[in-house]
């Protein structure tokens, strides 16, 4: 299977009547009684996971894109029929201005924990939330980051919306590409070491085990030199990142500071001269929508593993 991030057309959608269908949301199981016919979800990343289900037509917008992120061409497709309704975390009352009947968020990804929007406070007005399962560490315990944690929220949103059979089609799709793809890697001596860096010049913005770039740095054959780090996404001391001594650094790119400032910075700091990543100038970068649950993170895992590889 080739993958390509292909957005369902929504005249193929007809979500099958539901009796009732129960999820498990981090730590809570959420009932539906019916498909959600006024969605709204939040970040490019979950966004894309409504629409790679053709569920757009069950959506009246989406929130938290154009305040950090620009869409591609395939998103902008997507989504041009569809309004955002904020630019960054949406209030409680743009969502009941919306009429919206669900709210596909995650914890840091549109809700807070003791925030204001957050699936209790959303109850009263008739608007579930279904929380990003990657996010569930912030309020519950959870394993470390897998591409499982994909699969389970394409799964339960298929079920959500009365599309199981579309969603599992999909994840059969992503697990065949993925399989196919490391079985044909070439063998490394030993896994690279490997650092995320999202941002920060003062202390750097990384992923530990609970992030989903773990994940992809293990399938595509390295090691995270957070992978000890009991946290999602979270801050650490330079001191860390230098004694651990990366050899490939992957840079995430969004945001108003691009990829090539973050590696110019890392470049030209004589704190960072003698990491391994820097004297090699092994920088690989991953669009946010790649770094983060979705449905690009195949591709990531492909792009991961070439740098691996490469001279």
């Amino acid at each position: 299977m080739k993958l390509t991030l292909t957005l369902l057309a929504t005249t193929l959608l007809t979500p099958a009547a539901l009796a009732e269908t129960t999820v498990q949301s981090c730590d809570r199981e959420v009932t539906f009684d019916a498909p959600p016919k006024a969605a709204v979800s939040h970040d490019v990343n979950l966004t894309e996971m409504m629409l790679v289900l053709g569920l757009a037509e069950r959506m009246v917008g989406y929130t938290g894109i154009s305040g950090w992120k620009t869409l591609d061409e395939t998103m902008r497709s997507g989504v041009e029929a569809l309004p955002e309704l904020a630019e960054k975390y949406p209030t409680k009352e743009v969502l009941i201005g919306a009429d919206a009947d669900f709210f596909f968020a995650g914890w840091n990804y549109g809700m807070r924990v003791g925030g204001d929007v957050t699936p209790e406070t959303l109850a009263p007005f008739g608007i579930p939330v279904y929380e990003l399962t990657e996010s569930c560490i912030h309020i519950s315990e959870k394993g470390p980051a897998s591409m499982e944690d994909m699969y389970a929220d394409l799964r339960n949103l298929g079920a959500i919306f009365g599309v199981p059979e579309r969603a599992e089609v999909l994840i059969a799709g992503y697990e065949a590409d993925l399989a196919a793809f490391t079985a044909d890697l070439p063998a490394l001596a030993e896994a690279p070491r490997v650092f995320v860096y999202d941002s920060g010049e003062d202390v750097p913005f990384t992923a530990g085990r609970y992030a989903m770039p773990n994940a992809l740095i293990e399938a595509a054959g390295g090691t995270n030199i957070m992978n000890d780090f009991e946290k999602s996404w979270a801050t650490v001391g330079w001191e860390a990142v230098v004694e651990r001594n990366p050899e490939v650094i992957v840079i995430v790119n969004y945001g108003s500071v691009t990829a090539e400032e973050k590696r110019a910075f890392l470049r030209s700091n004589p704190a960072f001269a003698e990491i391994d990543a820097v004297k090699n100038d092994r920088f690989v970068t991953l669009e946010y929508v790649e770094a983060t649950p979705g449905p690009r993170n195949i591709a990531a895992v492909k792009t991961l593993a070439a740098a691996f590889r490469a001279e």
